[in-house]
């Protein structure tokens, strides 16, 4: 099983940005977290992080043939971005939506997801444990078939 794990803008930026927000650790510790849960279950993984919105939908298109899952944080485009939806809607991976941050908690314009509606699952609200979350999600999801 492949997974890739796709971060929008200022991932990168985490362990600075906002702490009260998004915790205390940075975006090595989130990688971290990642490896060590696909490497105990078993799963390939590639870790992507960008903030430009056309090199997450290169991406997103570039994994139709080479992995079965996607887990992403689209982090701003999340709200914005019709086009990585598009990516998402086209390559029909089963995906799962991550947010750092409790979305519900937070300002209206954060209310709506674009990327949501193409993915079989959305976590909220659970600091980057939500990634290792997302990770089994998908992997129960897929041996189902």
């Amino acid at each position: 099983m492949k997974l890739i794990v796709i971060n929008g803008p200022n991932i990168n930026m985490l362990g600075i940005r906002e702490p009260n927000l998004y915790g205390n650790a940075d975006y090595n510790t989130l990688e971290e977290i990642v490896r060590e849960t696909c490497t105990a279950e078993n799963i390939e993984v590639e870790l992507f992080q960008s903030n430009h919105e056309g090199a997450i939908v290169d991406k997103i298109q570039q994994a139709l043939t080479r992995f079965n899952g996607i887990v992403i944080n689209p982090a701003a485009y999340t709200h914005t971005s019709i086009a990585i939806l598009d990516a998402l809607k086209a390559v029909a991976l089963p995906t799962v939506e991550v947010h750092i941050s409790d979305l519900s908690t937070r300002e209206d314009f954060r209310q709506i997801s674009y990327a949501g509606q193409a993915c079989i699952k959305t976590i909220t609200g659970q600091g980057i444990d939500g990634y290792r979350q997302a990770i089994l999600f998908l992997k129960e999801h897929l041996q189902k078939g």
